[in-house]
This record gives structure tokens, sequence and C-alpha cells, in this order.
């Protein structure tokens, strides 16, 4: 009796373990399923040259405005020197105005003096007309040579500012050059790959690594004609992956896009309705904790 008792007791026992096990490794019944893809960016040159140090490593983070290299820039840096050395040629060139027509101003304001000293003298009759007519003519002509003089002096004192401006913006775009010869990661994120190395020559366009903002994902998914109207733009649903041992992890996810245009199933993909040969595509945004992989499969629950 008490070995029967016992043996019903391990029965039960196994019965509910194997329950509990079906229970645990039951799959998701989800409504659409895809890949995880990522924001990828390929980070190209903006200079030429040699590349003097690079820190970017395949698998390595990130951060948004590192900078992780440096390219030659020698030449830049004695061309820019070069043109200051010009700008300040031609300041030193410039005309002092104020100097240079001084002597003028000093000979009109002698002669001005001069003139009203005559003009009292014919009235006194001491002097005639003549004298103060000559007087009068001497200081028109000095005028007229001020003037000339000042607009001469202003003319070739505004071409050397504008000689020094078109030397100070080649300068700022040697400048720009130079910034660019820093390579700054542009997004936080993992290099994916990785182009050249430190010593390598480069030159503009050419393409240095692959990076992809690992930290948010998004979950290309696609659902059938009849799925259209359980779904809309910033709805959040539940999205799944595989952890392995029959076990699934559960994240937030918010559809972001639903594409206009319907497409054939893609062939690693399995919809909900297997039969449905056309499906629209949804992308939906998960952020990721370090376990969604660019490339892994994973399913989505709308409701």
């Amino acid at each position: 009796m008490e070995t029967k008792k016992l043996l019903y007791i391990l029965v039960a026992a196994s019965s509910l373990a194997t329950g509990l096990t079906s229970c645990h490794g039951s799959k998701i019944q989800s409504d659409a399923s895809g890949t995880f893809e990522a924001t990828e960016v390929i980070v190209s040159s903006e200079a030429n040259g040699k590349i003097l140090s690079f820190a970017a490593e395949e698998g390595s983070t990130l951060e948004a405005g590192q900078v992780i290299g440096t390219i030659d820039s020698t030449q830049l840096y004695l061309k820019k020197k070069q043109l200051l050395a010009s700008v300040q040629a031609v300041q030193s060139r410039r005309p002092e105005i104020s100097k240079q027509i001084a002597s003028l101003q000093q000979q009109i304001a002698t002669q001005k003096t001069e003139k009203h000293r005559f003009e009292n003298l014919v009235k006194a009759g001491a002097a005639n007309q003549k004298q103060l007519d000559d007087i009068n003519s001497g200081l028109a002509v000095l005028e007229k040579q001020l003037v000339a003089q000042q607009s001469s002096l202003s003319t070739s004192d505004r071409g050397m500012i504008e000689d020094a401006a078109a030397f100070r913006a080649q300068i700022d775009q040697l400048n720009d050059q130079l910034a660019k010869c820093r390579v700054v990661n542009p997004l936080s994120g993992t290099v994916l790959t990785k182009y050249v190395e430190s010593n390598e020559v480069t030159a503009q366009g050419k393409p240095l690594y692959k990076i992809a903002d690992t930290g948010n994902m998004k979950l290309r998914a696609y659902v059938t004609n009849g799925q259209l109207s359980e779904i809309k733009l910033g709805q959040v649903v539940k999205v799944y992956i595989d952890k392995g041992d029959n076990d699934t992890k559960e994240y937030s996810g918010k559809i972001e896009w639903i594409s206009d245009k319907a497409e054939f199933t893609p062939k690693t993909i399995q919809t909900k309705d297997e039969r449905a040969n056309l499906v629209y595509a949804v992308k939906i945004a998960v952020k990721n904790d370090g376990l969604i992989k660019i490339g892994m499969y994973g399913e989505v629950k709308f409701n």
C-alpha cells in the first residue's frame, strides 16, 4: 500500500513538471515577425593626406562628437601661414589718409587766413581786388587738390581692404579644411566595419569606418492587408526575441513607419497568414539593452 502511494506521488510530480516545462516553452502567438536593423552610417574622410592616428576598432563603442583620428595637415598649415603674412603685408601698405592730406589742409587753412586779411585790406583801400582774386583762385585750387587726393587715397585704401578680405576668406577656408583633418564621430554607436589603418593615405570621400546606433534598434516586420486596420503610427506594441532554451524576452516597441506599398512576402519572413502573398512592411522602434543584435529575428504582438 505504501509503495503504491509513493508511486502515485512521483507520477503526479512528474506530470506537474512536464506541464510547467510545456507552459514555459510555449511559443508566443505573434501577429508579425521580422528582423532587427539599425541606423548605419559610413563615415568618410573629408581631407586628403596620411592618417596619423585612427582609434576606431570593430566592436568598439564611440560617442557622438568624439575625435577618433587625425589626418596630416602640414601643407594646409603652411598655406595658412603664407596667407596670414599676405594680410600683414597688405595692412602695412594701407595709406594713412589723415597724415597724407595734413599738408594740404594746412595750406588751405593758411590761404583762408590770408584771404580774410586781404578782404579787410581791400575794404580799407590798402590792397586791390586783383590780389584778393588771386588768393581766392589759389584757395580753390588747393581745395580741389584736397578732394582729389582724398578720393585717390580712399580708392587705394578700399582696394587694399578688399585684398585683405579676400585673403581672410581663404584663411577661413583653410581653417575649415584644417578642422576636417580631425575625424569626428557623428553619432553614438558601435563600429561595425573598419576600412583603413593608421599610416595609410586617404582621400576626400574615402570610407573610413561604418558605425550603427545599436542603442536604438528597429524591427522591420511585415503585416497582411487585414492587419493594417489594427495598427497605427505611434502605437505601443510588444516585441519578443528568442533567448534560447525555449525562452523569450519581451520589449516595449513603438510603430514609427508603415509602408504605403505592398510587396511580396520575403522568403525569410512568416506572416500570421502564410497564404498571403502581399504584405506591408512596418518599422518598430525598440530600445536595446545590449541583447538585440543586427539581423536577429524578432516577433511582435500588436494587442
